[in-house]
């Protein structure tokens, strides 16, 4: 899939904001943890991503009812669902100065009707996007950190009206962030979540 950047200038896929706040200290601490055991940035961006894909235990699977959206509170709350993952991976790519984009895709909702967005984020590497999914595995879901071809958690099925989104956002979508935000809890949420771009 060609991955089209929303702004051409680099440096938006490294900037900090009240979302991918790697500015905040626990932030830039598990930051430093997992980059004194990487030989190189691949390593680094390897270990972050297992990190966020396995410590973190998705919300729905865990039945975990709060809800997180900014980056350093799904690292020091230990939950969120994909989209608040994909914030705390970009956080931490970024804070080690490693281009992270969000992305989207459109999936089935996992009640059978109708559609809900997921979030993926985009790695920069040797001058190319590579999208990953931390979604957090389970039976039926194998997602892998690649930069040779992508091991998402889901693949997009178009008869079903699915869609995989080829923009990279460098800040989340204003109404996913909404939907986030505006959640009581991850139930309420479950049911809230928008279905497109």
């Amino acid at each position: 899939m060609q991955l089209i950047q929303e702004t051409p200038d680099l440096s938006a896929y490294l900037a900090a904001d009240d979302v991918i706040d790697h500015h905040h200290p626990l932030v830039r601490e598990t930051a430093a943890r997992l980059a004194g055991q990487a030989a190189d940035s691949y390593a680094y961006a390897r270990a972050a991503y297992v990190f966020v894909r396995d410590a973190i235990p998705h919300s729905a699977d865990s039945g975990d009812p709060r809800v997180t959206w900014r980056a350093s509170d799904v690292l020091e709350k230990g939950t969120g669902i994909c989209h608040a993952k994909a914030h705390a991976l970009a956080a931490l790519l970024r804070a080690e100065d490693i281009p992270a984009a969000l992305c989207y895709q459109r999936l089935t909702h996992d009640a059978g009707t109708g559609h809900a967005l997921h979030g993926l984020v985009a790695v920069r590497f040797h001058g190319a996007w590579h999208r990953q999914d931390v979604r957090g595995n389970k039976e039926g879901v194998d997602a892998q950190f690649s930069l040779s071809g992508e091991r998402l958690a889901f693949a997009v099925d178009v008869e079903s009206s699915e869609v995989d989104y080829p923009v990279l956002c460098a800040v989340p979508h204003p109404a996913v962030l909404r939907a986030l935000k505006d959640a009581p809890d991850r139930p309420y949420l479950w049911e809230h979540l928008p279905d497109a771009l």
